[in-house]
């Protein structure tokens, strides 16, 4: 199994909402009464809780008693040439003993080298001397945590010349060799296809649902320049009509996930961000319920069939 989190929809949790949430756990009345149904899971980046104690702690403990956790990571650097940062390792590996997560991730990039961090997620060479260290890496934080690790597709702004193989290539072998699974970042799509001139819908194809253990949707940025329109994954508005588009073909393929709602700047309230939430249990239901139907269809057409027949 990729991780333990429930095939529901689930948000990233944030200061802004934190009374909103446990009013509207799925232990508590006050969703009943207010037609609110409660989030499935919630993700916190781990960085934020490297402290021992404080009030963020506070929150995330009360918190964890009514929802499941996932650990969502922004500084393992597994694509750093000189390996992975292990502090942050160590204190994620803590974390998930204090809390029990259901699911740690990280993504497919690097953010520092030998003397500095970087604030931001730098897409990684795809070659296999580029898989053969990121496979490495895997395996020590996999190794440490005992369990399988979930790796995010990237948002890209550019191309590496030396490519000597397409990102989905490069995915399928990571997967094989480790064993790991992936954050299929549907919102990374669009933005990666769109700025590079890639084909959006074979990329949706290309991914097995196999490989899935989460699915993430957000929304982008996008800014005008004389070469054309570049798309920034900054996570700070609604989910674009293109990106649920590609949503509901891959869930019609491959039935529910756990799928998260980002919104990590320009923080909405509580009920704009729980009305993404709904937007996306609507899409899996219409998939649940097309299925349903085809599968009835197909059985009473098999039915007419067998009888003409006979």
């Amino acid at each position: 199994m990729l991780n333990n989190l429930p095939p529901l929809v689930g948000i990233g949790l944030k200061p802004d909402h934190f009374q909103a949430v446990l009013d509207h756990s799925p232990l508590s009345d006050q969703d009943k009464q207010d037609h609110i149904a409660p989030a499935g899971w919630l993700e916190v980046h781990p960085q934020n809780y490297f402290g021992d104690g404080g009030p963020a702690h506070m929150q995330l403990a009360a918190i964890s008693e009514s929802y499941p956790i996932s650990f969502h990571s922004v500084g393992l650097s597994l694509g750093s040439a000189d390996g992975l940062n292990h502090y942050d390792l160590e204190k994620i590996a803590s974390l998930c003993e204090r809390y029990d997560a259901a699911s740690v991730s990280d993504h497919l990039s690097f953010s520092g080298n030998a003397h500095d961090r970087f604030a931001d997620l730098l897409p990684v060479i795809y070659t296999q001397e580029s898989l053969d260290h990121f496979c490495k890496q895997i395996d020590i934080v996999q190794t440490r945590l005992k369990r399988p690790m979930l790796i995010e597709n990237p948002s890209r702004y550019l191309n590496y010349r030396n490519n000597e193989m397409s990102e989905i290539e490069f995915i399928e072998r990571m997967v094989t060799k480790t064993g790991c699974g992936i954050i299929f970042d549907v919102n990374n799509v669009e933005v990666s296809c769109k700025n590079l001139g890639e084909d959006c819908d074979a990329y949706i194809d290309a991914i097995n649902p196999d490989w899935v253990g989460e699915m993430h949707l957000a929304g982008h940025a996008i800014e005008d320049h004389d070469s054309g329109p570049l798309r920034i994954d900054n996570h700070g508005s609604p989910v674009t009509d293109f990106t649920w588009t590609l949503f509901e073909h891959f869930i019609a393929k491959s039935g529910p996930k756990a799928v998260l709602i980002e919104w990590d700047s320009d923080i909405p309230s509580y009920d704009i961000l729980m009305a993404e939430v709904q937007k996306a249990r609507d899409v899996i239901n219409n998939a649940h319920n097309s299925a349903h139907n085809a599968g009835s269809i197909s059985t009473a057409n098999q039915a007419r069939v067998y009888n003409n027949v006979a």
